[in-house]
């Protein structure tokens, strides 16, 4: 038997990959993370599968249920929202199951930033304004930030930030980032990118605060800043341009 590990996406059930979608309807148990899910996914389960929130259990309570599961030969789908590869709390599991010798597989899924720029109808990476993009977050309860990972670290770069797990501390946010971005600079507030209920506010480090503060968000929110948000007079990439040489158009090629 095999623990799936499954990035379900932002929101959105058709934003789930089809592997993703398909393990869910293969596994006869599913772990899945509460409100972070939509219930809708749940629906691919099998018939007769063991559906289980894992939001009110802890690690050991979550890990027993995978063990439970191998010692009976049964697959498991372990749902988790966005991508795997940041702030899923799956790299514990793992090493759980390492110390274990239970098997893992893991799909990723399509993270909450790129739904979020979806939602915008902006590339966040833009010739001459930004080709980095950060994914970043403030200290939190559950988890505290390395010294040398603050906001103004990467805040001198000038480049697009995402900033997650945030919305709650906005005011500290625009903060720590108006002496280096300045207060004109555009920011973007997406909650429940993807999902019925999204919303989506537009402003600057100078404005964002109030609109929040008048909104009512406090969770589910991502932050993005940096000047790409709002950019209209950004020089065109060389890559379509009738002068570049690449590998399947040769210069002057039609």
């Amino acid at each position: 038997m095999t623990i799936h590990f499954i990035g379900a996406g932002p929101g959105a059930p058709d934003l789930i990959t089809l592997r993703g979608r398909d393990l869910i309807g293969a596994c006869p148990v599913c772990l899945y993370a509460g409100s972070l899910i939509p219930k809708t996914m749940l629906d691919w389960c099998p018939a007769s599968a063991r559906i289980i929130d894992t939001a009110p259990l802890d690690l050991d309570a979550i890990i027993a249920e995978m063990r439970a599961a191998h010692e009976s030969g049964e697959d498991v789908a372990r749902l988790h929202s966005g991508d795997l590869s940041i702030w899923s709390a799956t790299g514990e599991q793992m090493r759980r199951l390492d110390a274990l010798g239970i098997p893992y597989s893991v799909t990723p899924g399509v993270p909450a930033f790129a739904a979020a720029a979806a939602a915008l109808k902006r590339e966040l990476t833009l010739p001459g304004l930004a080709q980095s993009l950060v994914l970043t977050r403030t200290s939190g309860r559950a988890s505290a930030m390395p010294e040398k990972e603050r906001l103004a670290t990467f805040a001198t770069s000038g480049t697009t930030l995402a900033v997650h797990l945030s919305i709650h501390v906005v005011e500290q946010v625009v903060a720590e980032l108006t002496p280096f971005y300045g207060g004109s600079c555009p920011v973007a507030i997406v909650f429940r990118a993807s999902w019925p209920d999204e919303r989506v506010l537009r402003g600057t480090l100078q404005t964002i605060a109030a609109q929040v503060r008048e909104s009512g968000l406090e969770r589910t929110a991502l932050i993005l800043v940096g000047p790409a948000l709002a950019a209209d007079d950004f020089s065109e990439s060389a890559l379509y341009s009738t002068g570049y040489d690449r590998r399947f158009r040769l210069r002057g090629e039609v």
